[in-house]
């Protein structure tokens, strides 16, 4: 390796390069999920409960009073309560500065309940009327903690009192909210409206029961519902199961690369050093030194590579923090172990070449056969 560097080096590059490639894919997909889904995932309900005709679609979803009640009652449910949903367009700003006008999603839940915001960083959950906890992402768009909301055209101001990291929903900010303020931000916008129904239950299980259970003993006894486990509720949100399958096939692709990149290399060393190879078998050298010689320049060429990749994909992150991604070591460590074991598994093939060689072929002058 050290009298070819300049080649071992483009191949640690090239490496570097395709595993950098596959980790900001990896995040551009968890960012784009979070963006659709986060204020489902990152919230305390275990299971959610919608109208059966919304086909897991919050934004189409009512819940009417007798469901509710009928859900309360179901076996191993400990807390169900009202959870709204629906998009607004919001004035932000400060008291003495009003700010422009934006789409926001705000979300109406039972303070003490179920439907919270499970990831704050900064402030504290709303504790009556007018409070609201925002995205931590959108803090620099008028959403920080201090500063207001209203909706238009002439809402009651909230103000902001809390942030939580990654509760984005539809790539829009969100505001949870106590469900009184919910209402009064519905009837903003419809005056007429004399009954505000809320989108879904958010349900909190009884301890010792099953998610599953329970949301699958809902929808079988209430009618018109279908319950949800939250992580069930993510995954068939609209749009979630598209944008993982296209993906899915991007990075199937970048994992096939990588391997086959470095095991045609490998392989092409073998037959490049064959001569040389056959001389160290003939001198005695056995075939296991020369394997573990072979596999140890694998992993140096691989682990090297993962470095650079998580150099570029640290720096590239810089980039895209509109999305809420982050850098985090786990999923480097775990994208470089995989695409370790799958170089050293198609470098058997360049393993199996250097095994075959003969050592008698050393002394025929015939060649060296490979």
């Amino acid at each position: 390796m050290r009298r070819a560097s300049l080649r071992f080096g483009l191949l640690t590059g090239a490496v570097g390069l395709l595993v950098f490639l596959i980790l900001f894919q990896q995040a551009l997909l968890g960012g784009l999920v979070t963006q659709f889904i986060g204020a489902l995932r990152n919230q305390t309900a275990d299971v959610l409960v919608y109208n059966d005709q919304a086909r897991s679609n919050l934004e189409g979803s009512i819940i009417l009073p007798q469901q509710l009640t009928a859900v309360a009652d179901v076996e191993g449910v400990a807390v169900a309560a009202a959870l709204g949903e629906a998009t607004f367009s919001v004035q932000t700003g400060t008291v003495d500065d009003a700010g422009e006008i934006v789409d926001a999603v705000i979300f109406g839940y039972a303070l003490g309940g179920p439907g919270a915001p499970a990831t704050m960083v900064e402030g504290r959950l709303p504790e009556g009327p007018g409070e609201a906890v925002a995205s931590a992402k959108d803090r620099a768009d008028g959403f920080d903690i201090g500063e207001y909301v209203r909706v238009a055209p002439d809402g009651d101001r909230i103000t902001i009192v809390g942030l939580a990291r990654d509760i984005n929903y539809s790539v829009a900010p969100v505001l949870f909210v106590d469900f009184d303020t919910y209402e009064s931000a519905k009837r903003t916008r419809n005056p007429d409206a004399t009954l505000v129904l809320p989108s879904a239950v958010a349900v909190e299980v009884a301890a010792g029961a099953s998610a599953d259970d329970v949301a699958a003993r809902i929808t079988a006894e209430v009618p018109g519902v279908e319950a949800l486990t939250r992580q069930q509720a993510e995954d068939q949100s609209p749009g979630v199961s598209s944008v993982r399958s296209s993906f899915a096939v991007i990075l199937l692709l970048f994992y096939l690369v990588v391997p086959l990149v470095t095991g045609l290399f490998f392989l092409i060393v073998t037959f490049q050093k064959a001569s040389a190879l056959t001389l160290l078998r003939a001198i005695g050298a056995p075939a296991k030194v020369l394997v573990v010689s072979l596999l140890v320049q694998v992993g140096v060429v691989m682990v090297a590579g993962s470095v650079v990749a998580a150099v570029l994909y640290a720096g590239a992150l810089q980039g895209v923090k509109n999305l809420g991604v982050r850098f985090e070591l786990l999923p480097v460590i775990a994208t470089s172990v995989v695409v370790l074991v799958l170089a050293l598994v198609t470098s058997l093939v360049a393993v199996r070449r250097v095994l075959r060689l003969d050592p008698i072929t050393a002394t025929t002058g015939a060649g060296v056969q490979v």
